[in-house]
């Protein structure tokens, strides 16, 4: 596969402003972060609250830029100015709030806004808007108001919107942070789906482990520093460590670890409930 995102030794840091308001000073967020993300990729990002993982899904389609260090979008520098909105047709952004990315009345028309606004001909307009809403499962939908539906539903019209760009990445930003469990599992659904089916590399920002143990990839960061980066069995299990770093593991993963804490050997890299039951039945069966 070829990369789609790469970022070699990155460095970023906000300018505070003193609590006394007598000067300005420098707080670091990333410090060497390097990451190649491949074509076709489902990869998460975890990491506890002011870890850097936000602020790292910003640099991968230039809404912010690095202090140090460089960002490569399918091969373009993300510091080129002038190749912004080829960086953006290629990695497209959701965000937590689905409120916040809603602009129009009526679904289809939502959809349809960023496309009238690059001036896309009516006809291809109306056939991505199609294509998208069905890729997310809101066709019925298309005639809605967008305000009158479910935080799930809503986030799916944003993924949508998103989609009807074509790009080859989506960077979902805690995209279930204010879903209830249902809305949830409908969005995470829709993003394996899109990543499955139509090959839609997917880049996750999430603090739900039961989300980033469907992914291919997880990525762990602490102190805007990569600390973890394989395939969720072996991420999660390293339990301890994970826990020195402010997250939780799946239930599974926890379950596993207290087991082998009473002297209960069980293979430390099982995340699925069905894979714990196997192996509980395999030991059970053996004695």
């Amino acid at each position: 596969m070829n990369g789609i995102i790469s970022t070699r030794k990155i460095n970023f840091a906000y300018t505070h402003i003193s609590d006394e308001g007598t000067g300005k000073e420098k707080v670091p967020v990333l410090t060497d972060v390097s990451l190649d993300i491949s074509e076709g990729e489902f990869v998460a990002v975890l990491g506890h609250n002011g870890s850097g993982k936000s602020t790292l899904a910003k640099h991968f389609n230039a809404i912010l830029l690095p202090g140090g260090g460089k960002v490569y979008v399918d091969g373009i520098d993300t510091a080129i100015e002038d190749r912004l909105f080829d960086i953006r047709q290629r990695v497209g952004m959701v965000f937590q709030n689905p409120d916040n990315q809603l602009v129009a009345t009526i679904v289809e028309e939502d959809v349809a806004f960023a496309l009238e606004n690059l001036g896309v001909e009516p006809t291809q307009i109306r056939e991505r808007v199609d294509e998208a809403l069905r890729a997310v499962n809101m066709y019925e939908y298309r005639e809605h108001s967008p305000h009158q539906l479910s935080g799930g539903q809503k986030q799916r019209i944003a993924v949508a919107g998103v989609i009807a760009m074509r790009p080859k990445c989506i960077v979902l930003d805690e995209p279930t942070a204010m879903l209830d469990p249902r809305g949830r599992k409908e969005v995470i659904n829709t993003v394996r789906e899109l990543n499955e089916k139509y090959g839609i590399t997917i880049v996750l920002i999430t603090h739900y482990m039961d989300e980033a143990a469907r992914a291919d990839r997880v990525v762990v960061m602490d102190k805007g520093r990569i600390i973890l980066d394989d395939v969720p069995k072996k991420v999660f299990s390293q339990v301890e460590l994970l826990k020195s770093v402010g997250l939780d593991v799946p239930q599974v993963s926890e379950l596993i670890f207290e087991l082998s804490k009473e002297g209960i050997e069980l293979p430390t890299d099982i995340i699925t409930e069905q894979e714990c039951v196997d192996a509980l039945l395999e030991l059970l069966q053996s004695k």
